[in-house]
């Protein structure tokens, strides 16, 4: 008995001191990752200059500052660009990118932004969009429609909401969150690089009936716009032909 709790010891003793030592290598030697989106340093920020397309289509755009009570939660070194699409027939959307410094905590789970809007989860679906260019390919991206009850000139019905995102970084992009989480702490083991994950969403809202109509536009829009902010597969640096 004394033996195997000396045996215990030492190896519960060996997993802590490697475990200490494999932390010390990698906060000496880790790298932050290039982004998979256009991005630009700036010199008296750690945040990047990102940005959605201004001209896409037909619609016209405005940029949409970053609320308050999210740049005091998240990372300073998390860079945000937003903006918000109007069509001539009055059809809105809006386009969001959070891009994750040296802390990997700027990503967040998509269930908050739905929830976060008072929207109850519908449905969650994986969908290709094709993105036209020098060398086509499919993006996947997630697709979840959400729900609430709202309450307008003393009468109460439901509103849906189309939320559609992915996650990209260099050579890596997945609609799915815990596949990117797993991905980064793969790369970081292996590679000793932080990838650089930025997560990209578009969102509208509609009444119940409308969503794959709306699903369309949106997908016209997304594809219009993600050559204009997104590394295409084929250039150095950029993220690898779309995984699931």
């Amino acid at each position: 008995m004394k033996n195997l709790k000396a045996i215990t010891f030492v190896v519960a003793f060996v997993m802590i001191a490697s475990t200490a030592v494999a932390l010390t290598w990698l906060k000496k030697n880790q790298k932050l990752g290039r982004p998979g989106i256009k991005a630009s340093a700036n010199p008296d920020s750690p945040v990047m200059n990102i940005e959605l397309p201004a001209q896409v289509l037909d619609y016209t755009s405005t940029n949409l500052p970053t609320d308050q009570v999210v740049l005091g939660y998240l990372p300073k070194d998390t860079s945000y660009a937003q903006r918000g699409y109007r069509a001539p027939d009055g059809f809105q959307m809006v386009g969001n990118i959070i891009l994750m410094g040296a802390d990997r905590s700027s990503i967040h789970k998509p269930d908050y932004c739905l929830s976060g809007q008072g929207f109850r989860l519908l449905s969650k679906s994986i969908v290709n969009i094709p993105i036209d260019g020098p060398s086509p390919y499919q993006l996947p991206v997630s697709k979840w429609i959400g729900g609430k009850v709202v309450e307008a000139g003393g009468q109460k019905f439901e509103k849906r909401l189309i939320y559609v995102f992915w996650f990209v970084a260099d050579h890596e992009q997945t609609p799915d969150y815990d596949q990117r989480y797993w991905w980064l702490m793969r790369d970081v083991l292996k590679t000793a690089v932080l990838q650089r994950w930025a997560y990209v969403s578009y969102q509208t809202e509609c009444l119940p009936g409308a969503e794959d109509a709306c699903f369309e536009r949106m997908k016209n829009l997304i594809a219009a716009s993600v050559p204009e902010f997104q590394l295409p597969p084929t250039s150095a640096g950029s993220p690898a032909v779309a995984r699931k």
